[in-house]
């Protein structure tokens, strides 16, 4: 008996130092699979990166071309006009109406391209949409260089967003991932920050956009991958493009602790004007489609609005980032800011309202320039803030008016800190932010991209997915 006790004692010993060799060997295994795991996200936030990177910057560089040529062309058009000369004015007109035209034909052909495109991005990681990413990058890229370009109050970041996460989806294809699954969903958030911090030479709010506005909720792998993509993308885009910021408004003086206060005012301004781009937004689209405006009508009708406003009132045409450096050297009047401020907002409306491929993001932030421009013409005028602080105001007013809009705080403080190259500024874009922010909890507003998205899948017939052609 004795024997066979010991028998089975040494028996369990075995099997227990088996089962521990084993269940290292399993977690010796699973930590293994997560280094590697770790080491392909590392390398595919590289190949997004660049991928996101060369595309938004062949977006912006077009774009670019297309902004130096335009004053160039209206004055080529109104110089022959004044001489007798129609020939070039009828070829201007003509350009615009095949600008229409190849517009319609894009969108009927490329549904997905339309907008913004962030809403769309919204809609693939919520498995309620899906997209072909080599269409949908074609068709983004030629729409958008064609609206923007001639003139259409509509910005490039939106559409660099949907093009980083084409990017995404196409690093990820490679490896037969195009489903729903997490490492697919983390290339596809990571395209998308990395697409706007090529748009704007900022990658810190690239990594911080697609955690609060797509992500939702902190995921380490998300992160990591998101690090990745944006600083390869900018580090792409700032070997064609330099390092300065996207806005050029010179030394800002840091604000003294006693005009803070004022900081809460200017959100709460700002914050109030907000609140009316969401529902002119979606009244715009319902417009449209409430005029039974169909194919080469809708993109004319903005078109058409633009070609007359490059001889009356160019400051509106385009996204608008010349207008933001001009506020800060230019003495414009209180009535002339409210103009140029009622303008940009009632022609991007009309504009984003026709369905052509561009974004909300620039043009938003020139309207909270504008703002933040008359608040501090109204204090000045009134003898509270001293001359030298008006750039500060249209710095802040863009960080209050996207955090009403966007309903993200945080984003719109860091994007505008690294747009502006106002580091020394972080306080003060949050407390102009967060008041802005209260401003929209209190009166009920929601985030823009969502409800745009919410109509989007209102209109999708039995809410079946919305797809790009395969």
């Amino acid at each position: 008996m004795n024997s066979n006790a010991e028998n089975r004692r040494s028996g369990n010993k075995t099997e227990n130092k088996t089962g521990n060799r084993a269940g290292r060997k399993s977690r010796n295994r699973s930590r293994n699979g997560k280094k590697l795991f770790r080491l392909r996200l590392i390398l595919e936030g590289c190949g997004v990166g660049i991928g996101a990177g060369l595309s938004v910057g062949l977006f912006r560089y077009l774009l670019t071309l297309s902004e130096a040529w335009r004053p160039l062309v209206y004055e080529y058009v109104k110089n022959s006009a004044l001489q007798g000369d129609w020939l070039l004015p009828l070829a201007y007109g003509a350009a615009f109406v095949l600008a229409a035209w190849l517009l319609a034909k894009i969108v009927a052909a490329e549904p997905m391209c339309t907008g913004s495109g962030i809403p769309q991005v919204k809609g693939i990681l919520m498995g309620r949409m899906s997209m072909n990413w080599l269409s949908v990058l074609a068709a983004k890229i030629v729409g958008g260089v064609l609206a923007i370009g001639a003139g259409m109050s509509l910005g490039r970041e939106g559409p660099s967003v949907q093009i980083g996460a084409c990017a995404g989806q196409g690093i990820g294809s490679i490896r037969h991932r195009e489903g729903r699954g997490l490492e697919a969903r983390t290339l596809l958030v990571a395209g998308s920050g990395a697409g706007l911090a090529a748009a704007f030479n900022a990658p810190l709010a690239g990594v911080i956009f697609g955690l609060e506005e797509l992500q939702r909720t902190f995921s380490p792998a998300v992160l990591l991958a998101a690090i990745t993509a944006a600083v390869t993308a900018a580090t792409v885009t700032e070997l064609f493009f330099g390092v300065s910021p996207v806005f050029t408004l010179g030394y800002l003086l840091p604000m003294p602790l006693d005009m803070l206060g004022w900081l809460a005012g200017l959100g709460v301004f700002v914050g109030l004007l907000g609140r009316l781009f969401n529902r002119s937004l979606l009244f715009s689209l319902a417009w449209y489609e409430g005029r039974g405006l169909r194919g080469i009508y809708r993109p004319l009708l903005p078109l058409a609005v633009a070609a007359v406003l490059g001889f009356v009132l160019p400051e509106l045409l385009g996204g608008g980032s010349h207008l933001v450096d001009a506020l800060a050297v230019e003495d414009y009047s209180l009535a002339f800011l409210c103009l140029l401020f009622a303008g940009k907002f009632l022609f991007t409306m009309l504009c984003f309202g026709s369905g052509v491929p561009g974004g909300i993001f620039l043009p938003m932030l020139v309207l909270g320039a504008l703002g933040g421009a008359i608040f501090g013409s109204l204090l000045s005028g009134a003898g509270l803030l001293p001359a030298m602080y008006m750039a500060d105001m249209i710095v802040f007013g863009m960080a209050a008016y996207f955090s009403v809009v966007v309903k993200s705080p945080v984003t719109g403080s860091v994007l505008i800190m690294e747009m502006t190259g106002s580091f020394q500024h972080m306080l003060a874009l949050l407390i102009v932010s967060l008041s802005a922010y209260a401003v929209a909890e209190l009166t009920g507003g929601r985030p823009v991209y969502t409800e745009l998205l919410e109509r989007m899948l209102r209109k999708m017939p039995r809410r079946k997915e919305i797809a790009g052609k395969n």
